[in-house]
């Protein structure tokens, strides 16, 4: 019964997210407090029920409860326990289960430390919440319930897809649909601003925090994709540009300008309506993430579903939150006005222009992405859009983005001296002229792709390294300490992401200018020569996992005659589904990796192997650790605690309003003195 009880509570569920999605917004709109109120506890019994569903869900996989039928298609008694628990979102009626769970989860921390705004702005936001997951509930129950029984049960089940029995898929997956999910807050904070006609830079304040903490889970969820896809399918690359990556990818760029632009708006009091608009189609590229992968309409590694219906269910609630959403701030946005003014050459204008920009590259990754798909839904043939089109489009239009990443944050707010940028800037343009030359040849040649690349890496850093330089001008040596320990964390937090970018670019950089690739057929005996490294291999032998068969190919490494290390790639059957797998094995240094994976035998004591020397590759993941942790330590920092604190303070103090005015407008449309 432990199963049905999983499928009531998730009824259970439901019920308490459709009370959450209607009476506090109506509680709301009429300025009922007790209505209002329920807002927290409905939340904290949605996220009640949906945990003991997923438990009971994690309990049959556990116990190899296979007249369950989501566990039948996806366990097997030999697959080790900790795969077991893993598998529960290793298919898509899980991972569903998964989405709702997490999406429960921030509703719960929202409703328990979102104390920056009054009792109406939490029962809005709340309410908005709920009733995206009043969505997803029902998506689950109708279209894909994972407590469906198997009778009579199974007496062993299929197995888990081998490419998911993996340790990286043990924290991917959460940590992506952590960040997917997690701008749920951002949405139902800008539609609850929307409704009441309050789009100050209240709500921005209240949503910055939400917003880079699911910014930060989703750079670290794409980067352990791209880390698994890179070690774990065998082909030596980070990333190809599959439409479930750059389903990934499109609402971290959508996120990368939210949160810049929100913070133009809790300081300045500008971009307010552009912030509104941004978490709207945010969050709406998370959805459209989630058509993606779970419709069918897609052949990908990445890939869950292929049931149609269930995309035409998740296609229609995407038309459903993101039109309403944007029907409500066509009303409201012509009503807006502001006062706030800034001149072309400002912090204000250098972040717009960014924001247009990155907006501007995701929708050309959408283009790529989503054209292929509708040209083969209107029976107009096969198109395929790949690496070269993304990389001709994409690089143009990121490149200006990246010069003015190293601009605007020495630039001023309000106004900024073109004269005085250039005088300050002047030591960055040597210093990234120089690296664009001496860099590649350092290296081995020069190139104008590897010039420009170690050209924008170098200019990042440096005006990062500019920035902190002019916090320490006009002061002795003996004041720098306290100067730098006056410092916000939110601006330390900015010179790290932005540094990581850098990082980021020299990886990306240098292992597409250098990598080196070899495949070659090998028997015992035989080397295998890339620059100063050799590889000889010495044989195969038979091993024995807990569900696979395995030829484990030993790999002696030496480095200019010296013996470095020994590396053991296999090729895997998993017995259950008698699917062959490649385990590549890999020695990692910090500005370089040796890369071995085994093919197929080729004849007597011969098999198949593909060899890859990758420099700076793990500087790609270093790269986006930097981001993250930037993120991090913006969002720690006690100054912003302490404002939002006092925000806090003066909502739960302040009288309850029924009726809420309008208020000023986007910054487009200034007011003429």
């Amino acid at each position: 019964m432990i199963p049905e009880l999983g499928h009531f509570a998730l009824v259970l569920a439901l019920a308490m997210a459709l009370v959450q999605g209607a009476l506090p917004l109506i509680g709301a709109a009429r300025g009922n407090a007790a209505w209002m109120a329920l807002a927290r506890p409905a939340a904290l019994a949605q996220f009640f029920f949906i945990a003991i569903a997923y438990a009971a869900l994690t309990r049959a996989f556990a116990l190899n409860d296979f007249s369950v039928l989501y566990v039948a298609q996806n366990s097997n008694t030999a697959l080790p326990m900790v795969y077991r628990l893993t598998a529960v979102w290793g298919g898509h009626e899980g991972s569903i289960l998964l989405w709702t769970l997490v999406l429960s989860g921030w509703t719960v921390a929202v409703a328990l430390f979102a104390r920056e705004s009054d009792e109406a702005m939490r029962a809005r936001v709340l309410g908005v919440m709920g009733v995206v997951s009043c969505g997803f509930l029902l998506f689950t129950l109708l279209t894909s319930n994972p407590f469906l029984r198997l009778l009579p049960a199974a007496a062993e089940g299929q197995d888990l897809t081998p490419l998911l029995q993996d340790p990286g898929m043990v924290i991917h997956p959460p940590m992506l649909y952590m960040g997917y999910v997690g701008f749920v807050v951002a949405f139902a904070f800008a539609v609850a601003a929307l409704m009441s006609g309050r789009l100050d830079a209240a709500w921005a304040r209240a949503s910055r925090s939400w917003t880079t903490v699911a910014w930060c889970f989703l750079t670290c969820g794409i980067a352990l994709g791209s880390f698994w896809a890179y070690y774990e399918l065998g082909w030596g690359g980070w990333w190809f540009w599959d439409p479930v990556e750059n389903a990934s990818l499109l609402p971290w760029m959508a996120g990368t300008a939210l949160i810049h632009s929100l913070a133009v708006t809790d300081k300045r009091g500008a971009f307010r309506a552009w912030s509104a608009l941004l978490a709207i189609a945010t969050f709406s590229l998370s959805l459209l993430g989630t058509f993606l992968v779970r419709s069918g309409v897609l052949s990908s590694v990445h890939a869950f579903a292929t049931d149609p219906t269930r995309g035409v269910f998740i296609l229609a609630f995407l038309a459903l939150v993101s039109g309403g959403a944007l029907l409500l701030f066509a009303w409201r946005a012509p009503r807006l006005e502001t006062s706030v003014r800034f001149e072309l050459v400002s912090r204000e204008s250098m972040l717009l222009a960014n924001n247009a920009l990155l907006l501007v590259a995701c929708a050309a990754v959408a283009l790529g992405t989503l054209y292929p798909l509708v040209i083969d839904a209107l029976g107009l043939g096969k198109l395929s859009v790949g690496p070269p089109y993304f990389e001709a489009v994409f690089v143009p239009l990121m490149a200006p983005a990246l010069f003015l990443m190293g601009v605007g944050p020495l630039a001023r707010w309000q106004q900024a001296s073109v004269g005085d940028l250039a005088r300050r800037l002047r030591w960055a343009v040597g210093v990234s002229a120089a690296s664009a030359v001496v860099a590649p040849l350092a290296l081995g040649r020069w190139t104008p792709m590897i010039g420009f690349g170690m050209l924008l890496a170098a200019w990042i850093a440096s005006t990062c390294a500019l920035n902190l330089a002019g916090k320490l001008r006009g002061h002795p040596a003996g004041a720098w300490g306290a100067r730098l320990a006056a410092q916000s964390g939110s601006y330390y937090g900015m010179l790290c992401a932005h540094f990581g970018v850098a990082v980021f670019i020299v990886g990306a950089t240098i292992v597409g200018g250098y990598s080196v690739e070899r495949d070659v057929r090998m028997g015992p005996g035989d080397t295998v020569t890339l620059g100063a490294y050799s590889f000889r291999f010495q044989g195969v032998s038979e091993q024995r996992g807990p569900n696979y068969m395995a030829a484990r190919a030993t790999i002696a490494v030496t480095r200019d005659g010296e013996a470095l290390t020994t590396l053991s790639p296999e090729r895997r059957l998993y017995l259950a589904t008698r699917t062959p797998m490649t385990e590549t094995a890999i020695h990692r240094h910090f500005t370089r990796d040796l890369y071995v994976s085994l093919g197929e035998p080729i004849g007597p004591m011969q098999w198949s192997m593909r060899i890859h020397y990758k420099p700076f590759v793990n500087w790609i993941w270093g790269g986006c650790v930097l981001m993250a942790l930037g993120g991090l330590m913006a969002m720690l920092d006690r100054r912003r605690r302490a404002v939002r604190s006092a925000a806090s303070a003066r909502a739960e103090a302040a009288p309850q309003r029924p009726a809420l005015q309008p208020m000023p407008a986007f910054v487009a449309r200034r007011r003429q003195p």
